[in-house]
């Protein structure tokens, strides 16, 4: 039995779930209220010391790091495959997920967070506020989340959050401009592991960031025009939290825009 440690609006759930919807994979899901510290709890850190979601558990075994869980799962149930046939392409394609561990994860953080999510911490207690903060495992996480509460758009990491995305919308809008998609001729897991990602810009109503990228939205159309897209993302949308980020979201974009002409 598959087993899934989630949230709803987690990027790094939903891309697990969209694997285990390409693959029509049944299992039980955990849903985690990462509001509420479900992920800081004892019993959650013995299955994934990290504190984070997901987790996956097949067969009692388990498996951490989103990333890792959706390549597990192409490789213990390998059909349809969702790595590319030839070597090459599955180098692009794990150039394109190391890229998403190493860089752009961090700063979707940077980016939700200072410009919609900080203002749900900021409606608590301050004592709350700071054990929750206090909480967190790892302190780079920590750090930021502390940075982008206190100074939302006017913190640092903002500015580099916005030159992190710039850069790699321009590489994303130049590969697709040769290749059907990221890694070669073949939906893969670097398709899977970014839409969540295209996902949060559209939910924080930055898709101006797309104007002049045509290729980037066609890719997004046609991911979202798959069925998996549903399972992993509509089936579990949180409609508050959307409609705080769509809310939030326009004041940012001048700041975007004031940061990308400096």
């Amino acid at each position: 039995m598959i087993e899934l440690y989630h949230a709803t609006m987690s990027t790094c759930a939903q891309k697990v779930r969209m694997v285990l919807a390409e693959k029509q994979l049944d299992w039980q899901g955990h849903v985690l209220d990462l509001r509420s510290s479900d992920q800081h709890q004892p019993d959650y850190l013995q299955l994934n010391p990290n504190g984070v979601v997901p987790t996956l558990v097949d067969d009692g075994q388990v498996v951490i790091e989103s990333t890792v869980i959706c390549e597990y799962l192409d490789d213990a149930y390998p059909e349809p495959s969702l790595k590319p046939e030839a070597a090459l392409e599955r180098a692009r394609m794990r150039q394109w997920t190391k890229r998403l561990d190493e860089i752009i994860h961090f700063y979707t953080g940077v980016l939700s967070g200072s410009i919609a999510f900080r203002h749900q911490h900021l409606a608590r207690p301050a004592d709350e506020l700071e054990n929750y903060i206090n909480n967190i495992p790892d302190p780079k996480r920590r750090a930021r989340q502390r940075e982008q509460i206190e100074h939302g758009m006017e913190s640092p990491q903002f500015a580099d959050a916005v030159g992190v995305f710039e850069s790699f919308l321009t590489d994303l809008e130049k590969r697709l401009s040769a290749t059907n998609w990221m890694a070669g001729e073949s939906f893969s897991l670097a398709e899977i592991g970014y839409t969540p990602y295209l996902i949060r810009l559209d939910e924080l109503q930055l898709w101006q960031w797309m104007d002049k990228r045509p290729h980037v939205t066609d890719l997004y159309e046609r991911i979202k025009a798959r069925t998996s897209f549903k399972a992993a993302y509509l089936d579990w949308r949180n409609d508050a939290f959307c409609a705080l980020m769509a809310e939030k979201g326009p004041d940012a974009w001048p700041k975007i825009q004031e940061v990308l002409a400096r």
